[in-house]
């Protein structure tokens, strides 16, 4: 019997249905030689400080630094219950371990994401419960049955993947070391009242700094008028165009009488074509996409689109088995795709209006080694969706569109240059002109190219000056940053799009955080209040400011330094780097740091002002009879210190699944009347309707579930 851990439910259910299993028992899938269970995600999580050491449960200056002598994890907390232990998380890591000890499983397939992150889940889980049968890993791109089928029949034992686990712990581990170290003694330093933190972390810095950065440049920006002189031109049969002057290859002037005189010396002239080129040249689409770009292009075509959400749409995808794994940072595939990607071509094409416009080639373009970073680009599967909710279908539109784009013909057009030039005047008059040849890939989304259409002209024709004039103009500060353009910059590490070392930066891991970890650390940036968003535009608020000028640990906000920690811990994926080396560093660096700090000069860089907010009652509790009050996190009996547990959670899953949150008005209905009809919720398919929902306590236990009854449509 093998036993096989996947990362969540959903993707134990995709290998169980690849192996034509069916039985499912509390916990786990068997049968046909496997046993299947899961994770959520992770079940564990690192002690935190006063685990260690109870002194460590009041943050005292004198404390700090703190570095464990070894890292320990214990079962992670639950999220609704402070410092309280996640139930469910216990559960399944018993269930877990009687598996794994059953007398007839010989080895242990660890089934988690392919990346630092789903090594460490899986690790964490397996080498905690067991220390004697040997260890696989199955190494995916993506759920389909064939997929799970084949690799199934490769798996590798778990000790080749020791690299990418030291690059996960080191990771986890040093993030710890920083952010439990600098945000304690930061917050003791820099911040009046309690209540809340002052957040320092590895990646949130120099992200902040980024955008920081960005305000500062449009601030400092002054404006500065500038001119140009346009004149239109006539052949002798008519035909009229214009140009645009340049003097030196410029055709901003800052001195208006300069060009007055320019357009002084135009009257009465006659103006010659002293050059004439036409080109063919080609478009290319854009490249397969990454996460980074899939955010960008999500967040800046969709109105209320987040990267966060973009990433979490992308993964329900890859667990249902449409699109291939999504946090990759590669923008090509792997050459060894090339048979599988010419059947999902094949499938995908089939009744497209432009079906036979779509031909299969491998091309270095989509299909190259050398560019691919542990996984490939995001394409589709051979699965099709009959339907979609409409965000699903939103990214996965997105994804399969890109990937068809990239076997439609190249885009072409011709490009007209003319160069008319006056004797009495040193510069040129430029011209430029463009038509739509071949329109190729840009079908697959409708993309329209605006033509400029040039008269027929040619070399030594002349032409008549028929109007002329100084147009002014304003220069304009840089854009605000928006998600699309931060990721960017957070991908490249500050390098721009199109530098040539790009690419490589992004090959050799020497970025801002991961293609996986960037959504959430903006997020984390807007939700402590460090940004805020304005439309799609980053601003850093006046905390996000004061911390960037203050705070004295200056290489947290060096992106050169940072992207030297991502890079270094992309090295020791390959065995470049040992993670004793790399601790060692972030040890002294942490001690330093918390040096640094604590001689810094005492300024206040936060106030935390706490103001205990009244909740109104809303109804009596069920189980008890006292009052349910609103809280921050849900709706709950004021009767809790006394053990009740009823509570309506306002971010509870089931109504989240049908996306609603519970309202005031609702919960108030549910205890007065059992029952509330609720309208415009949301199914599966992303089909509205409304439902009578009850609140039901369970028969044998004190917790609650949701019941639903349909409206009587004769009513």
């Amino acid at each position: 019997m093998k036993f096989i851990l996947a990362e969540k439910p959903s993707v134990a259910k995709n290998i169980a249905d690849a192996l034509y299993i069916k039985q499912r028992q509390d916990g786990f899938f068997e049968g046909n030689g496997y046993i299947i269970s899961w994770a959520f995600g992770h079940l564990l999580q690192l002690y935190d400080a006063k685990d260690y050491d109870p002194k460590m449960t009041k943050w005292q200056m004198e404390n700090f630094p703190f570095i464990p002598e070894h890292f320990r994890y214990k079962v992670k907390l639950d999220a609704k219950k402070r410092g309280k232990e996640d139930t469910g998380a216990r559960k399944q890591l018993k269930i877990i371990q009687r598996l794994i000890n059953r007398s007839d499983v010989q080895l242990i397939i660890s089934a988690c994401d392919f990346d630092r992150e789903g090594q460490i889940i899986g690790d964490s889980i397996i080498y905690q419960l067991n220390r004697q049968k040997p260890v696989y890993r199955l190494l995916l791109n993506e759920w389909t049955a064939e997929e799970v089928r084949k690799e199934l029949a490769t798996i590798k034992p778990n000790s080749e993947l020791k690299p990418l686990q030291d690059a996960g712990v080191s990771r986890q581990w040093a993030d710890w070391l920083i952010g439990i170290n600098l945000t304690s003694v930061a917050t003791l330093k820099y911040q009046q009242g309690t209540g809340q933190a002052l957040n320092i972390g590895r990646v949130l810095l120099p992200t902040l700094k980024i955008i920081y950065d960005r305000d500062q440049e449009i601030e400092r920006f002054v404006p500065e008028d500038y001119f140009k002189l346009v004149a239109k031109f006539s052949t002798d049969d008519g035909r009229v165009y214009e140009g645009i002057y340049y003097e030196n290859k410029v055709d901003r002037f800052k001195n208006r009488e300069e060009l007055e005189r320019i357009e002084q010396a135009l009257h009465n002239e006659q103006a010659t074509i002293v050059d004439k080129k036409v080109e063919r040249k080609k478009e290319y689409p854009p490249m397969l996409f990454n996460l980074s770009n899939l955010q960008g292009f999500i967040t800046s075509k969709y109105k209320g689109w987040t990267s966060d959400k973009v990433l979490k749409v992308a993964q329900t995808l890859y667990e249902k088995k449409y699109i291939t794994y999504p946090r990759t940072a590669s923008v090509v595939l792997e050459e060894s795709l090339v048979e599988k990607t010419a059947k999902v071509l094949e499938r995908l094409k089939t009744g497209l209006p432009y079906e036979h416009e779509i031909q299969f080639a491998k091309k270095k373009r989509i299909f190259d080694n050398a560019k691919v970073e542990s996984h490939s680009a995001i394409i589709p599967t051979y699965v099709m969706p009959k339907s979609l909710p409409t965000d699903e279908a939103i990214v996965y539109q997105a994804i399969k569109n890109r990937f068809i784009m990239q076997f439609m013909p190249v885009a072409e057009y011709e490009e007209t240059r003319i160069i008319t030039k006056v004797q009495e005047i040193p510069g040129i008059f430029a011209t430029k002109g463009r038509v739509q040849l071949v329109e190729g890939w840009k079908k697959v989304e409708g993309i329209t190219s605006t033509d400029v259409i040039l008269p027929l002209v040619h070399v030594n024709e002349p032409v008549d000056i028929i109007e002329h004039q100084i147009t002014k103009h304003v220069t304009t500060p840089p854009q605000r940053h928006t998600e699309k353009t931060l990721l960017r910059v957070m991908e490249t590490c500050g390098k721009g799009v199109e530098d040539p070392a790009t690419m490589a930066a992004i090959l050799s891991g020497y970025s801002i955080g991961t293609p996986a970890t960037r959504a959430e650390t903006i997020k984390k940036l807007l939700t402590i209040g460090y940004i805020t968003m304005d439309n799609k535009n980053l601003v850093c608020t006046e905390l996000g400011r004061n911390l960037v000028e203050t705070f004295p640990v200056k290489d947290l906000f060096d992106l050169e330094f940072t992207g030297r920690l991502e890079k270094t811990l992309a090295d020791i994926e390959k065995r470049r780097y040992s993670k004793e080396q790399f601790l060692h560093f972030i040890c002294q660096f942490t001690v330093r740091a918390v040096e640094t700090i604590k001689n810094s000069e005492d300024v206040t860089l936060n106030k935390v002002t706490r103001t205990k907010k009244k909740f109104e009652a809303v109804g009596k509790c069920p189980l008890c009879g006292h009052q349910v009050i609103e809280g921050h996190k849900g709706f709950g009996c004021s009767n809790w210190k006394n053990g009740c547990q009823f509570v309506i959670w306002k971010n509870d899953k089931f109504l989240a699944a049908l996306k609603k949150k519970p309202t005031k008005t609702m919960v108030k209905a549910l205890l007065t009347k059992g029952t509330v009809l609720v309208k415009g919720l949301t199914s599966k398919k992303g089909q509205k309707f409304d439902a009578y929902l009850q609140y039901t306590k369970n028969a044998d236990n004190d917790y609650f579930s949701w019941q639903m009854h349909f409206p009587d449509k004769n009513q």
